[in-house]
């Protein structure tokens, strides 16, 4: 899923193609992107966009006249395409919606089966507000704020991170990075954090959000982002398991649930301590060995 320094390159990407620009057309080939029909999309049609905005991981797009917004969530496999050409129409099997610009198309792709991405059309700032899931901005506040966030409710450091109701714009692959950087373990609950490594992670917050944000931008440069992807190759330990810790040079772990998994290095994060992984504690039960040296030796044999 796009997160923020995603988000960022795109709103950067954005800003100097389509800010000022009228919308000439709108055209939807899948309608259950559409997330609110009142005011119908018809409405964006003919109007000028005047700014862009972030909410969360949502691209908030404002539009001159009645306070009109057009809100869309990438989602996890949401893309944004552009075409330096108009009358671009939405691919037949990835396309969702597509925007015309004077000489220039903006589509909106997702790969895959199943449709996640949304769009909404809302009028006024209290609509608008509607779309906030009320987490803080992470770059915006003080240390104080962010423990106080952070320790409001106890949950483990990785759900703190990526719940947007906590903070905005952080979701499984820099929150990785995040608690890599600030040699965290994953799964320690807030209510143990102390002040030291409060401000310790804050610090990786600030830290690997800006420097990603920074070095997207630089990478891209004036062209459209067309590699957002939540696995890079650069990073630390998101998508890096069994590789070695750029760090240490322990192999990296993972914790898989549902779909998704987390990434750490037990050598730097959690004192040597492997995390069970959902389904082989289940399958090696007792077996489960708990430290690096008991993992190498069962992958060793006897």
């Amino acid at each position: 899923m796009p997160e923020l320094p995603d988000v960022a390159l795109y709103l950067r990407a954005l800003d100097r193609r389509i800010v000022g620009q009228r919308v000439e057309g709108f055209h939807v080939r899948s309608m259950s992107v559409l997330r609110t029909y009142q005011p119908p999309h018809t409405e964006v049609v003919g109007r000028t966009v005047v700014g862009l905005r972030r909410i969360g991981k949502r691209i908030v797009w404002e539009l001159d006249e009645d306070q009109l917004f057009l809100v869309i969530h990438l989602m996890v496999a949401g893309r944004l395409r552009w075409h330096d050409r108009p009358g671009v129409k939405p691919p037949a099997k990835v396309g969702l919606a597509a925007w015309d610009f004077p000489g220039s198309t903006l589509v909106l792709t997702e790969q895959g089966s199943k449709r996640r991405a949304g769009i909404w059309v809302v009028s006024g700032e209290e609509d608008l507000a509607a779309q906030d899931r009320g987490g803080l901005e992470p770059l915006e506040i003080s240390s104080s704020k962010f423990s106080e966030a952070i320790r409001r409710r106890n949950h483990t450091l990785k759900r703190a991170l990526t719940s947007p109701a906590i903070l905005s714009g952080i979701g499984h692959a820099y929150s990785d990075e995040i608690l890599w950087e600030a040699r965290l373990s994953p799964v320690k609950m807030t209510s143990r954090l102390t002040d030291e490594e409060s401000e310790r992670l804050h610090q990786a917050v600030i830290g690997v959000l800006t420097s990603w944000i920074e070095r997207l931008a630089a990478e891209t440069g004036d062209r459209w982002p067309t590699r957002v992807t939540a696995f890079r190759p650069e990073m630390a330990v998101h998508g890096k398991y069994g590789a070695p810790c750029p760090r240490c040079c322990a192999p990296v772990q993972r914790i898989v649930y549902s779909s998704n998994e987390t990434n750490y290095c037990a050598a730097c994060q959690t004192g040597g301590k492997l995390l069970a992984d959902r389904s082989l504690s289940r399958l090696l039960k007792q077996d489960w060995p708990k430290t690096l040296e008991e993992l190498e030796e069962l992958r060793s044999g006897p």
